[in-house]
């Protein structure tokens, strides 16, 4: 953001509000605590505005923006809850849940979902999509791709890229309806430049990527995340000081994450913080 004693004043629902240049509308909203869906921000991530949840009504805007990346503007007038605001994410949120199984998507995504009303139904049957039809890829002992609720986010390829780990060991491949994530030539995870830091797990927010403890636990019928608790504590592996969320099931650690406002990893772990609790348990 810009220098904070140079703020920016604009309108949103009717209230004009004050905030530091270089903010977004979406910080502007957070601000001031007016709730906004999101599915493709994150914010350890940088904006890639591609799922377009997060859309708000700009006066003089012939579009929809999305409100994650557009910078504030002086005398901007926002509306965040006009019917249109209301269609456009209604919409956006059924063409979604029409494609992919959003069952295991964050709480938040469900309560918007419910919010709007959305009836995925409206769009088709879903089970004749090629997304819903394809199996999990389980092809190592620490994670699994199961991309039949994969909405291509983004988030994934971020994290593996620029914005944390730099391995680039996967991207969008394919257009139009054939797009997905993959690795490159589609190899097997194993063979590709994975360094398994599992940064893309900590972004995901369908369950598109999982732990292989949850996955295994899901398809027992023993995953119970409702009784898990999490403790904080510092990993040891090294010194740089990374925060781990240590999440334990029946007195066992069934996952590990990381808190995104934490100011050493921002969320981001290695593939010792991320997978390496056994020890702690043998």
């Amino acid at each position: 953001m810009g220098d904070p004693r140079s703020l920016v004043e604009l309108t949103i629902d009717g209230n004009v509000v004050k905030v530091p240049e270089g903010s977004t509308i979406l910080d502007a909203c957070r601000r001031e605590d007016i709730d906004t869906p999101t599915l493709c921000w994150a914010s350890n991530l940088t904006p890639v505005n591609v799922c377009r949840v997060c859309v708000v009504e700009v006066e003089g805007s012939r579009v929809l923006v999305p409100s994650c990346s557009r910078p504030v503007e002086p005398g901007m007038v926002v509306s965040t809850d006009s019917e249109r605001v209301r269609t456009s994410r209604k919409m956006v949120y059924e063409l979604l849940a029409s494609s992919v199984e959003m069952d295991r998507a964050d709480a938040s995504v469900h309560a918007w979902m419910d919010h709007y009303g959305v009836r995925p139904d409206r769009m088709g049957d879903r089970d004749e999509i090629a997304t819903v039809a394809q199996p999990p890829k389980v092809q190592d002992d620490l994670y699994v791709r199961d991309y039949e609720r994969c909405i291509l986010c983004y988030k994934c390829v971020e994290a593996c890229g620029d914005d944390a780990q730099h391995t680039y060991a996967i991207a969008t491949a394919g257009r139009g309806f054939a797009a997905h994530i993959s690795t490159e030539s589609d190899v097997a995870l194993p063979d590709s430049a994975c360094v398994y830091c599992g940064n893309c797990i900590g972004v995901c927010p369908t369950g598109a990527l999982v732990f292989r403890t949850e996955f295994d636990m899901r398809a027992e019928g023993t995953w119970d995340e409702d009784s898990q608790e999490v403790t904080t504590t510092v990993c040891a592996f090294c010194g740089v000081g990374c925060n781990l969320e240590l999440h334990v099931q029946d007195n066992v650690i069934v996952k590990v994450t990381s808190p995104v406002d934490h100011p050493t990893a921002s969320g981001h772990l290695c593939i010792k913080g991320r997978f390496g609790w056994q020890h702690a348990q043998s």
